[in-house]
């Protein structure tokens, strides 16, 4: 037994019953369609309330919040407080994933999604900048709950990965684990059908009233369904082993950094395009499709909003009106659930690590093009999202399986979250951010852009190069 473990906790231990009927007596209960509701519908939430959040951020959290600045410093302190979050995400996954490790995968899904939840609720009751006396507080308030946003989220993702991949029956992991996964486009969907249904049905001074509010508040309706389809389950067949043997980790933290240190390392680059392309897609492109394309545009758009232009700081974007942009992407969000969905089935053929090789070339060849192709017009920029999204969904689908594989079954929970939220921090925290520099940089193209993403697709190749397959592997047998 490892110096590293304990007795583990009576109520998580399965009794005297053999493995066999530990995993029998588990899967008879957790049956396929809830399993994959409960780890869809909770992503799902999870997502929907961090695209909010970016929605918002792009469309409206400038002028709410940081009303006094110029139009590019309000764009760049909005997405300063979306950055905040990833910071987050990383301390997330150290508290969850350590109960997670200790207590087991149910209850900590459930606690994440509370506080994700809690937080995006009170995102929505919160007064703005041009409120008396909340000039200074109400962003403080705002990062505050960016960051418990981000909290929730670092420990969502890897207990919904284990609860479909650690119940999902041999050769089907990954194809299980694209359901998670399905919570990104399902959640981008939803969030933003409610941003394009408020910009038709409202004006736009009552979307900036009060508007924007609605997706943040519904977010209470949707974690009460989570947490119904959650409270529902058992825990999974591995973590009952790791509790029957005796193999509960004291220190999840401190055992995975001596176990499995490289893994921690690899995970964290695999995922580092992923990450890229991902808020590119999503975070960037709507913040530089609708921005203004000429100087005539930006000064009515400025005088719309009762702010000063200043024509040396123009940058020209796209052009488009929110809601036809949103239009786009929405469509592009669709190919990105498609293949989440193929990409499972083609992890189990082909296997994880060949495949997200291939996928990672492609995405360095799009960064090659991306730029020519959001600048040939609107059939250019519809193909330019279709595509990007095709390989988001690609990349992203089989990581639910391929990142939890990496690691040892009773320290699986820490080193997946922790893995996967260390490359948020490099990976996607920075980007849009980043990417908005060098748009302005370059005054108005995005060729840095794409030389950005190709850097990110180089590091994950390294990192893939590095790892081993693990499509092979018993989920239940393998213990640090």
């Amino acid at each position: 037994m490892s110096t590293d473990t304990q007795p583990g906790n009576p109520s998580a231990q399965p009794g005297p019953e053999s493995e066999s009927d530990v995993i029998a007596a588990t899967r008879k209960n957790n049956t396929r369609g809830k399993v994959l509701t409960a780890s869809m519908v909770g992503t799902t939430i999870e997502f929907f309330d961090f695209y909010a959040y970016a929605t918002a951020s792009s469309l409206v959290f400038p002028a709410l919040f940081f009303p006094n600045q110029t139009s590019t410093t309000q764009l760049l302190s909005s997405f300063a407080i979306f950055g905040v979050a990833f910071v987050a995400r990383p301390l997330g996954s150290i508290i969850f994933g350590h109960f997670g490790d200790r207590i087991g995968r149910k209850k900590t899904l459930i606690a994440s999604l509370l506080i994700m939840g809690i937080g995006t609720f009170l995102i929505g009751l919160l007064p703005t900048a041009s409120t008396p006396g909340w000039i200074v507080l109400a962003p403080l308030l705002l990062v505050l709950l960016r960051f418990c946003q981000g909290v929730g989220l670092g420990g969502e993702w890897s207990g919904a990965a284990l609860l479909a991949t650690e119940n999902a029956p041999k050769g089907k992991r990954a194809i299980w684990g694209t359901f998670p996964q399905l919570g990104a486009p399902v959640g981008f969907i939803i969030a933003n059908l409610l941003f394009v249904g408020l910009n038709k049905w409202t004006s736009p001074e009552a979307f900036l009233a009060w508007g924007w509010r609605i997706p943040f508040l519904l977010s209470a309706l949707l974690v009460a369904v989570g947490l119904y389809v959650r409270m529902s389950l058992m825990e999974t067949p591995a973590f009952q082993l790791v509790a029957q043997k005796q193999q509960i980790s004291k220190a999840p933290l401190a055992a995975v950094f001596k176990t499995s240190w490289k893994p921690l390392i690899l995970g964290t680059f695999i995922m580092f395009a992923t990450y890229v392309i991902f808020y590119f897609m999503t975070a960037f492109t709507l913040t530089y499709g609708t921005s203004p394309a000429t100087t005539g545009q930006a000064k009515a758009a400025a005088e719309a909003a009762g702010t000063s232009f200043d024509p040396a700081g123009f940058v020209a974007g796209l052009g488009y009106t929110k809601s036809e942009f949103l239009t786009y992407l929405i469509v592009g969000v669709v190919f990105f659930g498609i293949f989440t969905v193929v990409s499972g089935p083609l992890a189990e053929k082909l296997g994880r690590r060949k495949m997200l090789m291939g996928v990672t070339v492609l995405i360095a060849a799009y960064g090659l093009v991306v730029n020519v192709l959001f600048n040939s017009g609107t059939p250019g920029v519809i193909i330019a999202l279709i595509v990007g999204f095709i390989l988001m969904g690609l990349t992203f689908g089989p990581m639910a399986a391929y990142l939890p594989e990496l690691f040892p079954a009773n320290v699986r929970y820490t080193g997946s979250a922790i893995s996967y939220n260390m490359s948020s921090v490099i990976g996607a925290g920075p980007a849009p951010f980043v990417m908005v520099a060098l748009w302005q940089a370059e005054g108005g193209t995005i060729f840095y852009c794409g030389l950005y993403i190709i850097g990110a697709a180089i590091l994950t190749l390294i990192a893939l190069f590095l790892a081993k397959d693990t499509s092979d592997l018993d989920m239940e047998a393998q213990l640090s």
